[in-house]
């Protein structure tokens, strides 16, 4: 199981500070999926979020090298805060950071194939970002949605969980339209549905429903079923589990192999 964590949940907007409170209810969730049996792998945003108040950066865009050295301060922050509630679970973190190329090249995707592998037998919660102190705005996702994905894709994952602060997918953006009806399901990713992916998305992530949408492509092609929840409230995975709103993705019926799933979720060609 992967589930995909928005700095907008993590961060809060106003004080740029953790918040602890939220992080702690996860990883109970977490260690209770744990105990199920199940391996759970965490996509965490939130490193520029908190290094740029620790660099006392103010608010709006950064410059690529702000944002870089924002990612290189928050990282450690954000790590240290994962080990923490996960220890106190007697759950062992660890931290992969990957970057679009690590995903695109086929000998690094099995490379980091092969680590994640390697962790989850081993009992250890591998938390992933982007590696965005090296990543670049023309070789990056730029968002963790899409990331999630690969992630999902890489360690054939049955279910990915995107948390974010909007409660799945309708057929118009909520905050304008009175008319917006939420969509419990989706059995195919169709241009009707893709229209529907307006501009709904936070303040504080980068991700908006149109990465959303684009992760859950990957996501189900791979047989990986994709539900989009709102993570805002404590203990976010036991209220999906007890009924909570969401759309859920539904995985492709024939996934395609292994190889045929890397090359599809490509985001770029080689060439």
């Amino acid at each position: 199981m992967v589930v995909k964590i928005g700095s907008a949940l993590l961060v809060d907007q106003a004080s740029g500070e953790l918040r602890q409170d939220w992080l702690r209810a996860l990883i109970e969730d977490v260690a209770a999926i744990r105990r199920t049996g199940r391996q759970v792998t965490l996509v965490s945003s939130g490193a520029v979020a908190l290094g740029r108040r620790a660099l006392g950066l103010g608010a709006g865009p950064l410059r690529l090298e702000e944002s870089q050295a924002a990612a290189a301060a928050g990282q450690v922050r954000l790590a240290h805060a994962y080990q923490a509630a996960l220890q106190a679970h007697g759950l062992t973190v660890a931290q992969i950071l990957l970057t679009l190329e690590d995903t695109q090249q086929r000998r690094r995707y099995l490379n980091a194939r092969n680590t994640f592998n390697t962790l989850l037998n081993l009992g250890a919660v591998p938390v992933v970002n982007e590696n965005d102190t090296v990543a670049t705005n023309e070789i990056r996702y730029g968002d963790n949605d899409r990331l999630a994905a690969r992630v999902a894709q890489m360690i054939s994952a049955d279910c990915m969980v995107l948390l974010s602060d909007v409660d799945g997918l309708y057929t118009a953006d909520p905050g304008v339209s009175a008319d917006a009806r939420h969509i419990p399901a989706v059995s195919d990713i169709s241009p009707a549905i893709e229209a529907m992916a307006g501009g709904v998305g936070s303040d504080v992530g980068s991700g908006g429903m149109r990465t959303k949408l684009m992760a859950a492509k990957i996501a189900t092609a791979a047989g990986c079923e994709m539900w989009i929840a709102d993570g805002r409230g404590l203990h976010p995975l036991r209220a999906l589990d007890t009924g909570a709103r969401h759309t859920r993705f539904a995985a492709q019926g024939n996934p395609a192999t292994a190889r045929k799933q890397w090359i599809a979720g490509a985001l770029e060609p080689a060439g």
